[in-house]
């Protein structure tokens, strides 16, 4: 398993990255590639089912939050005026890189 980026490193990486902008895919499940810098969100008949992206921390891992109304634990999403996502709560991994952070107006914030 990596070692986390420290902290540092992380908040320059975020500072420095394009804000990330919604994707829609068609379905009940996400694409099998997530596209880079982008949040994916499965989407079938008008109802959203789950987002996904790659861990910020650069460790490749993918991501799939669910925003289906009824599950457990579950993810709410917004876009501000210019298109950009916010994601709540936090995301926090448990395994793995163990990254902790907040998607706000398409910005990765650590927490520390």
């Amino acid at each position: 398993m990596r070692r986390p980026k420290p902290l540092w490193r992380r908040q320059l990486a975020a500072a420095l990255t394009p804000r990330r902008r919604l994707q829609v895919f068609d379905g009940d499940t996400l694409p099998a590639r997530l596209p880079r810098l982008k949040v994916a969100l499965a989407r079938d008949d008008g109802e959203d089912w789950s987002i996904g992206l790659h861990c910020p921390c650069g460790c490749g891992q993918r991501l799939e939050l669910m925003v289906l109304e009824g599950v457990k634990p579950r993810w709410d999403f917004h876009l501000n005026e210019a298109g950009h996502v916010t994601i709540h709560p936090s995301v926090w991994l448990a395994a793995g890189c163990r990254s902790h952070f907040w998607l706000r107006n398409g910005k990765v914030i650590w927490c520390e």
